[in-house]
């Protein structure tokens, strides 16, 4: 009898390659990945224009440099939470954390 969970996906045959090491899992993976990367750019885009109209309507004309600093602060913050939950989602879907508790 294993010690092995229920639910637990079984190990892979050795000798073929999981995950990203797989040419054609990790080209589907890497895909998806841009394809979240490209709607988290029209986010942050939707999210500066509308921080920047709200500033503008309350405060008057903007300069270009506070104009600069909500894109940075505002895109920036939803670009880097897009990406690490990008990130997260590549990690979990392409096996490798499974493959921490896998040890050799």
């Amino acid at each position: 009898m294993t010690d092995r969970q229920p639910n637990a996906p079984a190990d892979p045959p050795t000798g073929l390659p999981t995950g990203l090491d797989d040419p054609h899992y990790a080209a589907f993976a890497w895909a998806r990945f841009r394809e979240i990367m490209a709607w988290m750019v029209l986010a942050a885009a939707i999210c500066v224009a509308a921080v920047i109209a709200v500033m503008a309507h309350l405060q008057g004309p903007l300069h270009l440099v506070t104009m600069l600093a909500v894109i940075g602060g505002v895109g920036g913050s939803v670009m880097m939470a897009g990406l690490l939950m990008g990130l997260a989602f590549l990690s979990s879907g392409s096996g490798h954390d499974e493959d921490v508790t896998r040890i050799d």
